[in-house]
């Protein structure tokens, strides 16, 4: 049975539709911004909500193509905290017949878990992944399968909103969402010692694999390339600095990082940088693989 998972963030609305064996026949990547307003609203605007359905409708027309005879829609930070969510999952379902899943906190970091090790080396020691969405990131640690989670309420979107603006930020703003972010994982770490001392740590979503593409100077996306690619943290640093001292029309020209996320990579390398500090990474492996990888594998294995 072929199988499509639509994913709902709070940047992009994703596709992914697998046959039997497990081989891509779509793989899709839209930016929707659902959550556009909710830093300054606390709800779903209605532009986002309207973007979002019609890329829904175009996925699930592109999975049908492809003889998809199970859709899932899921949703994640920013179905979560908006209070206006429920509009959401009423306007898709009478759209589409479907009911978007909200996936709380744990279930999202099981999924992202899970996705981000398919197509790597199996590791019998504890392994980090890092999940930096729009809305949220999530730290998860486990060895076959997610053990311990935890988020933090800093994404490439949100972070963007509440610190680093679009265009060129000012060095503070940038000092003020590194130490934030920071601050959160210093709590994290006495809810999770084992963040301090994985064996291998992989990241997965859009900021980090746009920094890796940016690192290489990938013009055009190729997963091939890119998963599995170590990331150092000098890299990353380096990537963090010429992103942030250039304007948003300037940073546009980077090879490797989409137009369409420009305005918020800035904020997501700071989060990616934060991190590698505060926990010490000398390096982290790039996984192109997600939350969707995660939620086709759980549909295997519904009768």
């Amino acid at each position: 049975m072929n199988i499509a998972v639509i994913d709902v963030g709070t940047n992009s609305t994703n596709l992914l539709v697998q046959d039997t064996a497990g081989n891509d026949l779509a793989r899709i990547v839209t930016t929707t911004r659902l959550g556009d307003s909710l830093h300054d609203t606390g709800l779903l605007s209605a532009g986002g909500i309207e973007r979002t359905l019609t890329t829904i409708q175009t996925h699930i027309a592109t999975a049908q193509q492809h003889d998809a005879h199970r859709i899932i829609i899921t949703g994640t930070a920013a179905c979560r905290r908006a209070r206006n969510t429920q509009e959401f999952i009423s306007a898709v379902h009478n759209a589409t017949g479907i009911t978007v899943e909200v996936l709380s906190e744990k279930d999202e970091a099981t999924f992202a878990f899970r996705g981000a090790l398919s197509g790597l080396p199996e590791v019998l020691s504890p392994t980090l992944v890092i999940d930096i969405g729009g809305g949220s990131t999530e730290y998860t640690v486990g060895i076959l399968d997610a053990e311990m989670s935890a988020s933090i309420p800093f994404g490439a979107v949100t972070g963007t909103a509440s610190h680093t603006g679009t265009g060129r930020p000012k060095p503070e703003d940038l000092t003020n969402l590194i130490g934030a972010v920071s601050d959160e994982l210093e709590e994290l770490g006495r809810e999770i010692p084992a963040l301090a001392s994985p064996s291998r740590v992989i990241g997965v979503a859009g900021t980090i694999v746009t920094m890796a593409a940016v690192e290489i100077g990938l013009a055009e996306f190729d997963s091939s390339v890119l998963h599995g690619f170590e990331l150092t943290r000098d890299a990353a640093e380096d990537v963090f600095r010429t992103l942030a001292t250039e304007t948003l029309d300037e940073r546009k020209l980077n090879p490797g990082l989409p137009t369409d996320r420009a305005d918020i990579i800035v904020a997501g390398c700071c989060i990616l940088v934060a991190t590698m500090r505060r926990l010490h990474l000398d390096s982290i492996t790039v996984s192109t693989r997600s939350l969707m990888d995660g939620i086709v594998s759980r549909e295997r294995l519904k009768p």
